[in-house]
């Protein structure tokens, strides 16, 4: 599949890959699995916490990282399909690339925390590595929602006449 070289402004997308994105089921996939996961962390991150404070629900807390975990690895393999499809490489594509880079470090975090269960590491250290991870998650859920908010605006910027935008924007 061809692709245009991106213009020199910063579109985060061509119009070839806003087409690619907009046709793609897995737009549609990341779309629904992205705020279930939000949805999970929240959950989960409340049982973290509770265990934490009180020491009590360890098993609901185990449960609900399992659950973030197996969410995360599925947006990651999902989003690097949607990643190909769209830009034609399945990690690392320019318009998404520190996000990607980040994304590994949210996937090692949970990942230890998968290696401190499975080893029998001390609760309280299982659940500060799944902390750690959620920090990560949240600073990498943001960088996502920035990218949503671009892409929105560029094709607000695309489809208003001109001046519109700058002016709903409050620049001169």
């Amino acid at each position: 599949m061809p692709h245009t070289p991106r213009p020199s402004t910063k579109s985060l997308y061509t119009p070839e890959e806003r087409a690619r994105r907009d046709a793609t089921p897995w737009t549609i996939v990341q779309a629904i699995l992205a705020p279930l996961q939000f949805f999970v962390f929240a959950v989960s991150l409340g049982l973290v916490l509770r265990y934490l404070f009180t020491g009590d629900g360890y098993t609901a807390a185990t449960v609900s990282i399992l659950i973030k975990t197996l969410i995360l690895y599925t947006i990651m393999v999902t989003g690097a399909i949607w990643e190909k499809v769209v830009f034609g490489q399945y990690l690392f594509a320019p318009a998404f690339f520190w996000e990607d880079v980040f994304s590994f470090a949210v996937i090692a975090l949970h990942t230890g925390y998968l290696w401190a269960l499975f080893t029998g590491q001390s609760h309280n250290l299982q659940m500060f590595i799944a902390l750690a991870a959620y920090t990560t998650y949240v600073i990498n859920a943001g960088q996502f929602l920035w990218k949503l908010r671009q892409a929105r605006l560029q094709a607000a910027s695309e489809s208003a006449p001109t001046g519109t935008l700058a002016m709903e924007q409050g620049t001169p």
